[in-house]
This record gives C-alpha cells, sequence and structure tokens, in this order.
C-alpha cells in the first residue's frame, strides 16, 4: 500500500528550509549571474531574480479572526473562467449574478480562479489579426470584475495563454480593475501574492509556457519562486496553466505535452518539483477537460479542473469539455492536510457555471484519479470527500 512520505513540519522550520532550497534553485538556474538575460515583460517588477514584485493583502473579514493554534483554513479552487468576449459576445444583464448558481459552493477563508482573459476595454493591440485563422482572443468589461467580487473570488491567477490577449495595456487594465474591486492578481514573472487568512499567510503564485508568467518549462526557475515564496508565508499554493487541450486530454502521462506546437510542460514531473521546493497545494487548469488527483508526499496535486465559465459560449460546453468543478481543500498552517471536497459543476446553454446534480465531473476525477495514480491517487467518496491513499 502507498504511504505518502510527509513534509517537515513548516512554520518552525519553513524558513530554514525555503532559503536552503532556494538557493540550490538559484545555482541550478544559474540565477546568480548579473549577466543574465531578464523576463521579456515584468508588469510591476524591480529586478530579475525572484525578490519582485510581491503583494500582500491584509486579513480577510470573513469567518473568525484567527485559526486558531494548528487549526486549519479552507481553500477553494476552479478551472477556467470566461464571464464573455466584448463587444458582441457578453451574458444578458451585463453579466449580473452570472455566478449565482455556484457562489454556496465556492465559499472559503481564501477563494481562488484562472482568470482566461483580460478585462479590459479594446486597447487596439489584440491578438488576432483580420486574417487569422484558429486564434481565439478574448476580453471582458473591466467593470465584470466586480461579478467575480460578488460571486466571493479573493485571487485570480493571470499565467494563461489568454492573460496577455490584448498585450500589456489590457493586462495591466485587468489588474487594476482587480484592484478596484479588492481582488488580488498573480501570476507575473517573479509574482508573489501573500495574503493573510485568518493570521495565517498563504503565498499564491501562477505558471505557464508563456513569457508574462513564471515559466512553467523552467522547473530550476520555477522552484526558485516557490522557494521564495516558502519563506515568506505559511502555505504556497501553485496555480497553473499546464498539458495539452482538447476533449481526449483527460489522462496524465509522463512526459512533456505538446499543443499545436507549444510546449505545455510535464505536468508530473512540474508538480513533483514544486512540492519539493516547498509547494502544499498544485491547482491545475489549461487541458479544458477535468483531470486526476493526485497525493504527493502529503500534497494535492489537482492536474486539471477543466472548464468552470464560458460566458457567451466562449468555451465549448460539448460533453466533458462543459465539465468542471470546484476543489475546496483545508490545510493547516503547517501545510497538513486536514480534508477536502469536490463539487462537480457544467456550463448551461450560456455559459454560466452551474451545479450539476448528476455529478459528471466527480465520476469522471474518481475515476481518473484511481487509473492515472494507482498508488497515489485522491480518493473520492460519492459526496465529493477527498481523501489520500490509505497508508499501509
Amino acid at each position: 500500500m502507498y504511504a505518502p512520505a510527509p513534509l517537515a513540519s513548516r512554520p518552525r522550520r519553513r524558513v530554514a528550509l525555503g532559503l536552503a532550497a532556494l538557493l540550490a534553485a538559484l545555482l541550478v538556474a544559474g540565477c546568480t549571474d548579473p549577466g543574465g538575460e531578464a523576463p521579456v515583460w515584468q508588469p510591476g517588477a524591480g529586478g530579475g531574480g525572484t525578490g519582485a514584485p510581491v503583494s500582500t493583502a491584509g486579513p480577510k473579514a470573513t469567518g473568525p479572526a484567527s485559526a486558531g493554534p494548528g487549526g486549519a483554513i479552507s481553500l477553494s479552487a476552479t478551472g477556467d473562467i470566461i464571464m464573455g468576449n466584448a463587444p458582441s459576445r457578453l451574458p444578458a444583464g451585463g453579466g449580473k449574478g452570472f455566478f449565482n448558481s455556484v457562489t454556496e459552493a465556492l465559499k472559503a477563508d481564501l477563494v481562488m480562479g484562472n482568470l482566461e482573459e483580460p478585462l479590459t476595454v479594446d486597447t487596439g493591440t489584440g491578438k488576432c489579426g483580420a486574417n487569422s485563422t484558429r486564434c481565439f482572443q478574448f476580453r471582458a468589461p473591466p467593470e465584470y470584475a466586480a461579478h467575480l467580487r460578488d460571486a466571493g473570488f479573493d485571487v485570480l491567477n493571470q499565467a494563461n495563454n489568454h492573460g496577455y490577449d490584448y498585450g500589456p495595456k489590457g493586462y495591466e487594465n485587468t489588474q487594476k480593475a482587480l484592484k478596484k474591486y479588492d481582488l488580488e492578481h498573480t501570476g507575473a514573472p517573479n509574482e508573489i501574492t501573500v495574503v493573510d487568512v485568518k493570521g495565517v499567510k498563504v503565498a499564491v503564485a501562477g505558471f505557464s509556457s508563456y513569457v508574462w508568467s513564471n515559466s512553467l518549462v523552467d522547473i530550476a526557475k520555477a522552484k526558485a519562486v516557490v522557494a521564495k515564496a516558502a519563506t515568506m508565508a505559511d502555505l504556497v499554493v501553485v496555480q497553473v496553466h499546464m498539458g495539452g487541450e482538447g476533449a481526449d486530454k483527460t489522462r496524465v502521462k509522463p512526459g512533456t505535452e505538446m499543443f499545436l506546437g507549444e510546449n505545455r510542460g510535464d505536468p508530473v514531473k512540474f508538480s513533483h518539483a514544486m512540492i519539493d521546493a516547498g509547494a502544499d497545494l498544485i491547482v491545475g487548469h489549461g487541458p479544458h477537460v477535468l483531470r486526476g488527483m493526485e497525493f504527493y508526499k502529503g500534497r494535492l496535486i489537482a492536474y486539471s479542473l477543466g472548464n468552470f465559465a464560458g460566458g457567451g459560449n466562449s468555451l465549448s460546453n460539448d460533453g466533458r469539455l462543459g465539465w468542471g468543478g470546484v476543489l475546496k481543500v483545508s490545510l493547516k498552517p503547517d501545510g497538513s492536510w486536514a480534508g477536502g471536497s469536490f463539487t462537480s459543476t457544467y456550463m448551461n446553454s450560456a455559459g454560466k457555471p452551474t451545479m450539476d446534480p448528476d455529478d459528471r465531473g466527480l465520476g469522471l476525477v474518481t475515476e481518473l484519479s484511481r487509473a492515472d495514480f494507482p498508488k497515489g491517487g485522491a480518493r473520492l467518496d460519492g459526496q465529493g470527500k477527498i481523501s489520500p491513499p490509505a497508508a499501509g
């Protein structure tokens, strides 16, 4: 039987372990070389390396003032979110109530989502030219950030293939829109977003295979970012846009995944390396379908949470492409597991996230977790409760 190897207790040893891992990662990545090439673009960043930018948010107002000694906090997360595509493919009523069906399911001490579009006016720099084929670009009005706030979201990830659809101005406009509605963002190169949740500091960093984010492909540099985050917070969450796309991409296999000639990373190698560097939870998205979940060294990896929202029919809801869900986990300040669940959703005919009474997503994730990870796969019961594999 599989017995997950525990990581060291984090609060007392977090800084020492994180600094050691950071130094090792920097040496491997060559980040100590002053002649190293800087990222192509770093929104709001200072110098190179993993020192900037850092966003620190105050404590959330919900729930008790403190998690208490050894007390767990809850975190929820979703897959891809597109609320509509301006100017002509937007939901009715200005998007009001877009998330109403799933608001209760999202509730947690910290709520995270993968924002798969800029919130911006037309900047005139859309990536798809007039004669483009197989090119998709999305944007929603900046005021749609209010719908994310009303749904209970706290942190939105921009590290994905559509975050830069309207260039640097669209990217920056998105951050401004989120900030206007008291929402945090993460995913820019070297960006580590630290949120105080009931007295527990949670660091969130986003990764993808694109230059406007932390690199999914350069694992040594990615480890340096996570190791840095581990010195700054009690818990570290990795948001990562990884893997090929399509209805047939539900399986997780060892090795690099390609899509349309792009290197979309090695999901297993990357996820394991990030946990080795100090991550406590890996939240995956990108394939547009659900994938299995694995426990590695006592930490949960959700390889893909599928499509959550595709307003204006921006994302296909055909079969498995229409299934998503809400992942909710409870973690103690030392990173140890305190429980979790998966709640099935689907995109309705208008692309809105909707509770799924048939639990199709849960059935698929349960099946895939056992098939792809026979030893370390998460165990899910009929109500969606997530448990590590039995030790023995």
